[in-house]
């Protein structure tokens, strides 16, 4: 496993300034916080080795089912697919800060691709650019902690969308149907609307692909480990269980595969297959800045990026999040640190690079992070080994893939995003914080509209919802002859008015009126607004004849009120003193 830097006493050669080596330290440390590499390869053993080379393998085998069934998804032919799924490995070794994850295509970055590129491969590698830019760019201001403010309940309600909208999208290749539109809801029609044209060669082997991608699921998630009482094979039958269960996605397309080329030697060609793909390696070339249709219209980069609107926020932004938030998963699960925003600039680069090699949008995958996970995988050196396996299959295997079924690939995508409908979340939210089901059905409904709207309204609902409690703080009343009001959170601009409004309708229009402690213990922070209101009060309660004392001020407040030169400003630094004062002056 990657090993915490520990900073050891390097060699003196000759004397030199502390100066000089607080500096020399300073700019090693700075070199290994963007180059993470340099923290664990000096470092590495030969144990670590092995074990990076099985999660490669095994990952490898695992990515490039997925990447040709992503791209489907996606709308781009299956190559593209692969060309996105190498480049992370590589880039993500040297900039990488959490040994487990793994970069590459995914269900969701897909269909988001898919909703604003059309299938159009040029608008999707220029997407990917500009989506790299746009995330380095934040990496490099520092700017991860915008993230922050998408809401837990908006990324479920996103996710469950999603996959719902994804999983579906695949029935028709389970049917082996065509020219159904991408639109969810007019897929939904044209989908039951054309079951009688089913193809049955199709509907057989897509659910008996699905029968055994479930199957070996359940076994490897019921396989006990082995114990040390268990002998030689025993153990051996184990890992052989185990292995074909993880890299099953692999040989449920090939399987489907061979029995596709087998029918159609006999000329009964039943399924329907991928096709007729680009063979080799992607050049390495610059990304396109402009497009020409087929009819000969050259359309400016000015207009492709009009056109990407609301993506160019949309996609990056997920994309980090989605990455992000796994890195963060594993970390905790396997006691180590990351760093968010050195994981933005991994992504960021990942995606420049990947557009000079005709790659679509990559982020972290939830799945093929958690098999380089279970296998062991030490160093982030096992993304390495997985981009040799998925540039060997675009060099060597790219005419195999020519019968791979639809409806294979099609069940290897609903097998990968079933577990993305979270039902028990919705139980969750009721039972914790009901107000969240609010950004939650927000956000999963619009979805099926379009993916952006679903997004942008959700965060729009959380937003307001943390701002009504920003404007709205909690103050708690009690009435000990004399009112203390408590205030649980910080006073700003926004909640002026409410506070002004409590005042006036518990203290100052009662009759008679009354005087307030104001328990400020929890205010760290005031505005030139909150002073101007509290200035106006204290004026309202003299010339009522009654008192309005501070109690518990912080500092930082203090000086703040201090300096605002309020008149008749009293404050203590707690209730009781308060109460002292207010009873003294009663009598």
């Amino acid at each position: 496993m990657m090993e915490p830097l520990v900073d050891r006493p390097g060699p003196q050669i000759g004397r030199s300034s502390l100066g000089e080596r607080m500096a020399s330290c300073c700019s090693y440390r700075t070199l290994q916080a963007w180059l993470p590499i340099l923290t664990w390869l000096p470092k590495y053993r030969l144990s670590w080795l092995q074990m990076d080379l099985i999660a490669g393998l095994t990952v490898g085998l695992t990515t490039v089912p997925q990447a040709l069934a992503y791209a489907e998804v996606a709308g781009l032919p299956v190559q593209y697919g692969l060309y996105s799924a190498f480049m992370g490995g590589f880039i993500y070794t040297f900039l990488g800060t959490s040994k487990d994850v793994t970069l590459g295509p995914t269900a969701i970055m897909s269909l988001l691709c898919a909703s604003y590129v059309g299938g159009d491969p040029v608008r999707a590698v220029l997407l990917t650019l500009l989506c790299g830019t746009i995330q380095t760019a934040m990496a490099l201001l520092r700017l991860g902690f915008l993230l922050d403010f998408i809401s837990f309940p908006v990324i479920k309600g996103f996710t469950c969308a999603a996959a719902v909208t994804i999983g579906f999208g695949q029935v028709k290749n389970v049917l082996g149907l065509k020219d159904i539109p991408h639109e969810f809801f007019l897929q939904v029609y044209y989908t039951f609307y054309r079951i009688p044209e089913t193809r049955i060669g199709d509907v057989v082997l897509g659910l008996l692909c699905l029968y055994l991608l479930v199957m070996l699921q359940w076994m490897k998630s019921t396989l006990e480990p082995p114990s040390e009482q268990d002998t030689p094979l025993t153990r051996a039958a184990h890992s052989l269980v185990w292995g074909i269960a993880t890299v099953r996605n692999a040989l449920v397309v090939v399987a489907a595969s061979f029995v596709a080329f087998s029918w159609n030697a006999f000329g009964s060609p039943v399924f329907t297959i991928t096709g007729k793909t680009s063979q080799g390696l992607p050049p390495f070339r610059a990304p396109p800045l402009s497009e020409t249709t087929p009819n000969g219209t050259s359309i400016s980069f000015g207009e492709i990026v009009e056109d990407f609107g609301g993506g160019l926020a949309v996609i990056p932004f997920m994309g980090v999040l989605e990455s992000i938030a796994i890195a963060k998963a594993f970390a905790s699960q396997n006691d180590y640190r990351i760093d968010a925003n050195q994981e933005l600039f991994a992504i960021g680069l990942t995606n420049i690079m990947g557009s000079f090699v005709s790659a679509y949008p990559v982020t972290g995958s939830f799945g093929r992070t958690a098999v380089n996970s279970q296998t062991g995988v030490c160093t982030p050196a096992g993304g390495i080994v997985t981009g040799v396996v998925v540039l060997l299959s675009l060099a060597f295997l790219m005419p195999a893939f020519y019968y791979i079924p639809k409806a294979s690939l099609a069940a290897v995508i609903i097998c990968a995003v079933a577990p993305m409908v979270d039902y028990r979340v919705v139980i969750q939210f009721w039972r914790i914080r009901k107000l969240d089901l609010v950004p939650f059905l927000t956000t999963f409904l619009l979805s099926f509209w379009e993916v952006q709207y679903g997004i942008v309204g959700g965060v729009v609902v959380s937003g307001l919802m943390l701002l009504y409690n920003v404007a709205r703080p909690s103050i708690k009343v009690c009435d000990h002859g004399v009112l203390v009001m408590e205030l649980d959170s910080g006073l700003s601009f926004p909640s002026t008015e409410y506070l002004n409004t409590v005042l006036y309708t518990q203290a100052l229009q009662a009759s008679p009126p009354r005087s307030v402690v104001l328990d400020c213990h929890h205010v760290n922070t005031v505005d030139y607004t909150v002073v101007n209101e509290l200035r106006d009060l204290l004026r309202q309660f003299k010339l009522r004849g009654v008192g309005l004392i501070f109690s518990g001020l912080q500092y930082s407040v203090l000086e703040v009120l201090l300096a605002a030169d309020l008149p008749d400003l009293r404050h203590t630094a707690s209730v009781e003193a308060a109460l002292t004062i207010l009873s003294g002056n009663a009598q």
